[in-house]
């Protein structure tokens, strides 16, 4: 059995719906489907769910909102006409937005129930289509497929419960097609995932039906070793390990959410990447275990928008419970952090540079001074992380060798260097404008 989730991309219109459809006819073994919410047709497009957000702020900030709900009726009117479906599903739209909106929902829950509409409406039409071809089909609602969630607006996670109902979907004999992004919780509200959690429904139900494969179809061939915008042409990887993916979805590969392997890691349910308008391609096969390669490195990955908290200390090390007060004072604060490399007398703190606004900065700063007394204390802001990825990085000797002389002969200076226990990844610190040249100068020193 195969679940098989389709991206924005590859449900943005109805020419690609079309492909969804002879993907699905192609294998009878794909007997789970899940649906994103349909994305950009074009750069200049717009994906229904920024449109729909930008409906739900109207609304909010006491403005008209039927332009918004205009487009996006617009975008599915364009999908049904095209397909020659019944306008039922445009119907439900404007009866789900006026229903949320005049509920007694709390503006976080409007929120969410206004967002999942796209994916909610693509997956009855995908259904309907699908039907049209003599396909036994069904729309099957989150709820009813027991997708339950914690009651968390935008953040949902998964209850361990879900899994027992779910697994019942391998007794249907019709293709199921599930709305991805969000659940349901116990109070019975609908509550979403955090955004692109498209992905991570996709994984719960492969999870939950213990699937043999778990398909994820995006506009990509494979993954590629390193951001195609700054390599041209990089290296596609064939293989790669959950530990793998995930260090390198965390560090801006755009292809997965980072959360969302999860639920297939922890089923040891292999997960492949494929391409929509190529799905006879090879693509990116994710698996617990693999063989190793001559080159440890898989993948390159980097992401901008951080900062450093930098706090020193004289005998820091002796001072008990002062990394425990420090990290204290960002939680008191509502600041989560990525990463703690220290010394004996300092310790760094990275952060996401919009968890720390400029206008937090002074407070939490007179209150590590206040706290803590420290020596020195200061934020340097502008920061972007560079990793490479490998689990054969561990048992190979001269990578950090490699990759210092790479960031050396780019002229980038480091400003931080770490690497964390489980050996998987090397991550540096430079300043944001120094991310593509350090990014193609590794390129040039692991894969040419």
């Amino acid at each position: 059995m195969k679940v098989a989730k389709f991206g924005g991309s590859s449900v943005a219109s109805a020419e690609q719906l079309r492909k969804v459809a002879n993907i699905i006819m192609d294998d009878p073994d794909r007997k789970a489907i899940v649906v994103s919410a349909p994305g950009k047709r074009s750069k200049e497009d717009t994906k229904v769910t920024d449109l729909l957000i930008a409906l739900g702020e109207a609304y909010q900030s006491n403005q008209p909102y039927d332009n918004h709900l205009a487009q996006v009726i617009a975008r599915f009117r364009d999908i049904t006409s095209k397909l020659e479906l019944s306008d039922q599903v445009l119907t439900e739209i404007k009866q789900d937005v006026e229903m949320t909106l005049t509920s007694d929902y709390s503006d976080e829950l409007k929120m969410d129930a206004i967002k999942a509409i796209g994916e909610d409406s693509l997956a009855k039409v995908l259904s309907e289509y699908l039907k049209s071809l003599g396909v036994e089909a069904t729309y099957l609602n989150p709820k009813d497929a027991g997708i339950i969630v914690s009651d968390e607006p935008g953040n949902a996670q998964l209850l361990d419960e879900s899994f027992d109902h779910l697994l019942r979907l391998r007794d249907r004999n019709e293709i199921v097609v599930i709305p991805g992004f969000f659940g349901y919780s116990k109070q019975g509200r609908l509550v979403t995932f955090s955004r692109g959690g498209s992905d991570i429904s996709g994984s719960i139900v492969a999870a939950g039906v213990q699937a043999d494969l778990y398909e994820n179809f995006t506009d990509v061939d494979s993954v590629y070793c390193v951001n195609p915008t700054i390599v041209e042409n990089p290296k596609e990887i064939t293989s790669l390990t959950y530990k793998e993916m995930r260090e390198l979805s965390y560090a801006g590969f755009s292809v997965f959410h980072d959360e969302a392997l999860i639920p297939a890691f922890k089923a040891s349910i292999p997960v492949c990447i494929k391409n929509t308008n190529n799905p006879t391609g090879l693509g990116t096969i994710i698996v617990s275990k693999k063989e190793t390669s001559e080159n440890p490195v898989v993948g390159i990955a980097s992401d901008t928008g951080f900062l450093s908290l930098y706090v020193s200390k004289y005998l820091m090390n002796r001072e008990l419970g002062f990394g425990r007060k420090l990290l204290n004072i960002l939680e008191d604060e509502c600041i989560s952090f990525e990463h703690t490399p220290s010394g004996i007398d300092d310790m760094s703190v990275i952060i996401r540079e919009s968890q720390l606004p400029k206008d937090k900065e002074q407070k939490v700063i007179e209150r590590i001074e206040n706290e803590l007394d420290p020596d020195m204390v200061y934020i340097e802001r502008d920061l972007a992380l560079v990793m490479i990825v490998g689990e054969g990085m561990n048992s190979t000797v001269g990578i950090a060798e490699k990759a210092t002389a790479a960031f050396s002969k780019a002229n980038v200076n480091l400003e931080m260097m770490n690497q964390g226990s489980s050996e998987v990844s090397m991550m540096f610190g430079i300043k944001s404008t120094g991310v593509d040249a350090a990014v193609k100068s590794l390129y040039k020193a692991f894969f040419e």
